[in-house]
């Protein structure tokens, strides 16, 4: 009979120790879970499973060994129910203090996201100031270039203008220096056969003066010498 509860006996004990180690695990991994809540949660409600078979098992162990026929294996299992249970309890500890420490680190990290969001929409609204500030540049850069332009056209069309007008002024002294010329080449015309009539006027002049001066010394000579 000792032989066969020993069996149970083995078995309980190792599950005690499986489930030991596997709420440790569990613990480090609430301690260490990034978030959200609802992760938390699911590994909570694996905590609870695992800490329910083991408080199981260490009730079957304590009933193992209210029921063993030697004094002394029956103190033995009883101590080492107790030590089971302390381990149970300081399980359960680390639990509680995984889980604050866990709900205060996705707190803070919840609330750093939303700082991050209040940034992220006051980064938005300032690029949304600067990009409507920067298209209001824009648009009055442009519409100064527009207003430059529009001065450089009608200073363009005034200069055309003049350019045209300089043009048929330009014609028309061109049309009045033909005339000049015109009149200049008659009036070089007219000097050139003034100048030859006024040399044959002279000429005339100083044959009838020679003619003259050959009559009076003529009529002289007769007069005054009139044996010769």
């Amino acid at each position: 009979a000792a032989a066969a509860a020993a069996v149970p006996l083995r078995v309980c004990h190792q599950e005690i120790v499986k489930f030991d180690l596997e709420i440790k695990a569990a613990v480090q991994d609430i301690r260490d879970c990034p978030g959200p809540l609802s992760a938390l949660t699911e590994l909570n409600a694996a905590v609870k499973e695992k800490f329910r078979h083991l408080r199981g098992r260490i009730q079957e162990l304590e009933q193992m060994a209210k029921e063993q026929d030697k004094e002394s294996d029956k103190q033995a299992l009883l101590r080492e129910v107790e030590n089971h249970k302390k381990q149970m309890l300081s399980n359960q500890a680390a639990w509680r203090k995984a889980n604050l420490a866990c709900k205060i680190a996705i707190d803070n990290s919840e609330k750093d996201q939303l700082l991050q969001g209040r940034d992220i929409l006051r980064q938005r609204k300032t690029t949304k100031e600067s990009l409507a500030e920067s298209a209001s540049n824009i648009t009055e850069s442009l519409m100064s270039i527009s207003r430059m332009m529009s001065q450089q056209v009608q200073q363009s069309e005034e200069t055309v203008q003049t350019l045209a007008n300089s043009s048929r002024t330009i014609l028309e002294a061109n049309e009045e220096f033909k005339s000049m010329s015109g009149t200049i080449q008659l009036g070089r015309k007219l000097i050139t056969k003034y100048n030859r009539r006024e040399l044959t006027d002279k000429l005339l002049i100083f044959l009838a003066l020679a003619l003259f001066l050959a009559t009076v010394l003529y009529i002289l000579k007769k007069r005054l010498f009139p044996f010769l």
